[in-house]
């Protein structure tokens, strides 16, 4: 299937070679070294935060090498989950079949870039917002026309310049001289898809117009809020080569991506690809649709009830753990360069996304690996590194993978 792409992000399950270790405990590997350490997660005795999970330690009645790292008790006066009515055989075929669809639209126009096509393709089904970091002429407008066509929804781009003001982007009230009243343009903004073009260029002022649109799905021009279309899509961009003249995202901002992902260049046989199908005219050609806006909401509600297991959310809530208490489960050196972790964002994104990989897949529930193939981009923006770590040409995907494979895989 179209949709069932490799991860690039995979860490490597190590429990298999890995000595059992007691209730509470998990292995784990410092990085770079191949040198197995344990880490005792904290009990409820000695939890210092009272909102927090009162028990991060796991104690099953039967130990099993198979258990998550932490095991969550839930006291009876906290809310506990609806059983969820689970895809039936025909909903998930129908699923496969809507998003071979939309890969097959997706890969007649984007030469390879198959990871790009994955977090589209999650973001299209959770309605998270996707930040994509490259060098210019790597296909991202390409890319986020040919969903939009492919699902007949709206596609607008913005290109972010350091005059551009938030009217431009959310609308504004025009007065009309004809009948001696203010009238409501609503700004480009209004659309399914909305590509913003090196957002980190717009001022701050306009950056925070986006907070409200982004998160709120609205926008207030004067006294009145306007609704964003459903679905709503946000897919922003960012030139890590010229910095100068940029508004650096803030970390308010970052945390409302869901996901983000870094392109890399295209292979020698992609790139010839690409001149033959441009030689042919396929990119001038318009896509017709291939499903439907209200295809993609049905999608969107068939994510919803994919099958998480509690140990892959003992997992994914070990994993924003460690990510806050770094000194505790990695090697010192590299827990030094993290300042901040992980926001319980992160676990809502991390459910969400993995329910959307798993469907996208195929499947009606989540594995480990959906959870380990999408650290790179979850996390990558929200583990917020010191100055050290860039003086010393240190990666935020390596203190990432450190932390992962300090937690044992259910």
């Amino acid at each position: 299937m179209g949709g069932n792409v490799n991860a690039e992000e995979s860490v490597a399950d190590e429990r298999s070679d890995l000595p059992e270790q007691p209730d509470g405990q998990a292995n784990g590997r410092l990085d770079g070294h191949g040198e197995t350490f344990t880490v005792q997660l904290p009990g409820s005795q000695e939890a210092a935060v009272p909102d927090e999970p009162r028990e991060l330690s796991g104690t099953p009645e039967t130990p099993d090498e198979d258990v998550a790292v932490g095991g969550i008790d839930t006291p009876p006066d906290h809310t506990v989950p609806t059983p969820p009515r689970y895809l039936s055989p025909d909903e998930l075929h129908w699923a496969g079949e809507t998003v071979e669809a939309i890969s097959t639209a997706f890969a007649s126009k984007v030469v390879g870039q198959a990871r790009l096509q994955e977090t589209l393709l999650i973001a299209l089904l959770t309605g998270g917002h996707v930040l994509l970091e490259s060098v210019p002429g790597l296909a991202k407008t390409t890319a986020a026309q040919t969903v939009a066509q492919s699902v007949g929804g709206t596609f607008h781009r913005i290109q972010c310049t350091p005059d551009l003001l938030p009217s431009d982007i959310v609308g504004t009230q025009v007065y009309n001289q004809h009948t001696g009243a203010f009238e409501t343009q609503l700004g480009p903004v209004h659309a399914n898809f909305v590509l913003l073009d090196e957002i980190n260029r717009s001022s701050a002022k306009t950056q925070s117009a986006m907070l409200e649109a982004m998160q709120e799905r609205q926008t207030s021009i004067g006294d009145r809020s306007y609704a964003l279309p459903d679905p709503f899509l946000v897919l922003a961009t960012q030139n890590p080569i010229e910095q100068e003249g940029t508004y650096p995202l803030p970390e308010a901002q970052m945390d409302r991506f869901m996901l983000k992902d870094v392109l890399d260049y295209p292979s020698p046989a992609e790139e010839a690809e690409v001149l033959r199908r441009i030689d042919s005219g396929i990119f001038m050609s318009p896509s017709d649709p291939v499903v439907s806006v209200a295809d993609v909401k049905r999608l969107q509600a068939l994510v919803g009830r994919v099958y998480v297991d509690p140990a892959i959310i003992n997992y994914i809530v070990g994993i924003g753990y460690v990510t806050r208490h770094p000194r505790d489960y990695i090697e010192p050196r590299l827990a030094s360069y993290v300042d901040f972790g992980a926001s319980p964002r992160a676990s809502i994104a991390f459910t969400s996304a993995a329910r959307a990989r798993a469907l996208v897949d195929g499947r009606n529930h989540v594995v480990p690996d959906d959870v380990k193939a999408l650290t790179h981009r979850v996390l990558r923006h929200r583990v917020t590194l010191g100055f050290e770590a860039a003086a010393d040409d240190v990666e935020v995907e390596s203190i990432i993978d450190a932390m992962v494979n300090g937690i044992r895989t259910p």
